[in-house]
């Protein structure tokens, strides 16, 4: 049993600790508002289970009974700027103040508007029963204050279980998601009967942005994410996912995979990554994307030879992988973009150390990749993920001193020769443009010139060795 806050008073001092003062008024004041039209007010959802867990509190939802839609509204925008958000379920939103301000709504997705589908006249057990899991139907009556927890959200919490709160779960199958990424984030364990409840849902018809925020939190938020993947897999969610599914159950060669198959593989390299999150949200998220999917390829190419398992060329072939399994999850077109050089070279690093490479080889990775500080990160999480081997990544450290020297850590080498030093020289610009210049800059990652001034010499020479072999 993990320790918890389950008094009332206690939970609210503890809010009211971890808040600005500013948002603690905001709350007391609205909820008297309410009080005064004849309803009542009642903070719930992550922030109460966060403060229950002792951690800070982000964003407030603040679910309000007994008010018409209407009614609510006017008060609010009689002292706040809100705005409503949420596409499916309408909130109003106090951005300011991080506050959500909510209203219990009927089955289903309510609609766009804050009016559509709400239920003011709702019990506080049935608003409770509306919320996916019973750690987030948990709910604190500022103005007593007082405790309403009908879903016995509290004893799941402290029992470290993840249930689902009724037999209205089934009206959202992102659910499902969410509650992967809880059990990532908290290190729960799913009870047996919310298991069972998830095998029947789909998420077929689901906007992937929805579900693409799920996996965000995976990967940004969660402490374990390999909890939230076993939960995926004992769903039968995994079918949905079929480039991860197809890691269940692939060999690696022993000496250097004892750890299993490759999807627990991945899903030890998904715990080392989370354990050495850099606290950059995009950099997180271009790593642990590529962490993810950095094996795709396996399945398809690994083969027995000469009684070892062998995979080679999984390395492209998992880009193309990634790259569909990431289209169909986000319309980011950058950060597919990002991800993919990632898992095509995640070997890269090691590779290099092994030949001792020179500087060139470093600058066309550069180029390559774009951001060699984050290949080795997924590398480095890739090379953790072998338990019980746990022998230092030398080739990170190697790699990042030598990218650092080079000025190429964060960043490809700039090209120093461009087309405006052959318009300079009396060119005029045409298709003939694009190989000189890829020309030069291979010259340039190789070494040949380290300047712009060295770099236009040498462009002097390519154009004279052309006409003369012309």
């Amino acid at each position: 049993m993990r320790q918890i806050t389950n008094a009332p008073d206690e939970l609210w001092m503890h809010l009211t600790r971890q808040l600005a003062p500013e948002r603690v008024s905001a709350v007391l004041t609205l909820c008297q508002d309410v009080a005064a039209a004849g309803g009542r007010a009642l903070l719930t959802g992550g922030g109460v289970r966060d403060a229950a867990l002792g951690y800070a509190p982000r964003d407030l939802d603040l679910e309000v009974l007994g008010v018409a839609p209407e009614r609510l509204r006017s008060l609010v925008v009689a002292r706040y700027r809100a705005v409503v958000v949420g596409r499916h379920f309408p909130v109003l939103h106090l951005r300011a103040l991080g506050l959500d301000v909510s209203l219990p709504r009927r089955r289903g997705p309510a609609g766009a508007d804050f009016d559509d589908g709400a239920e003011p006249q709702a019990s506080p057990a049935e608003a409770a029963a509306r919320r996916d899991f019973t750690i987030d139907a948990i709910a604190l009556d500022p103005l007593r204050p007082e405790i309403v927890d009908p879903c016995g959200g509290l004893a799941d919490l402290a029992a470290g279980r993840l249930r689902h709160a009724s037999e209205r779960f089934d009206e959202d199958p992102v659910r499902v998601l969410r509650g992967m990424q809880l059990l990532a984030r908290f290190e729960l364990s799913p009870a047996p009967e919310t298991v069972l409840r998830c095998r029947s849902l789909s998420p077929a018809g689901t906007p992937r942005e929805r579900i693409f925020g799920e996996w965000r939190r995976l990967l940004l938020e969660g402490v374990r994410p390999s909890r939230g993947l076993h939960f995926l897999r004992d769903t039968g969610w995994l079918q949905h996912f079929p480039e991860l599914e197809a890691l269940v159950g692939c060999p690696q060669d022993p000496v250097w995979h004892p750890e299993g198959d490759v999807w627990i593989h991945t899903l030890h390299a998904l715990d080392a990554f989370a354990g050495a999150r850099s606290g950059d949200a995009r950099d997180d998220l271009v790593v642990g994307l590529a962490v993810l999917c950095h094996d795709f390829g396996k399945p398809a190419t690994t083969r027995h030879e000469a009684g070892r398992v062998t995979s080679h060329g999984h390395e492209p072939l998992g880009v193309e992988l990634c790259q569909a399994f990431l289209a169909r999850l986000t319309e980011e077109h950058a950060l597919v973009d990002e991800v993919a050089p990632l898992v095509g070279a995640h070997l890269a690093p090691a590779q290099l150390h092994r030949q001792a490479a020179g500087d060139a080889a470093i600058r066309r990775l550069a180029r390559r990749v774009g951001r060699i500080d984050r290949l080795v990160r997924v590398a480095a999480a890739d090379f953790a993920g072998r338990p019980p081997l746990c022998e230092p990544f030398e080739a990170g450290a190697w790699l990042l001193a030598r990218a650092q020297a080079l000025h190429v850590l964060e960043t490809a080498p700039r090209p120093l020769v461009m087309g405006r030093h052959l318009v300079a020289l009396g060119r005029t610009p045409g298709p003939d443009f694009e190989p000189i210049l890829r020309d030069c800059y291979e010259a340039q990652l190789a070494g040949t010139f380290a300047s712009e001034s060295e770099g236009v010499a040498y462009l002097r020479r390519l154009l004279a060795s052309r006409e003369t072999r012309a």
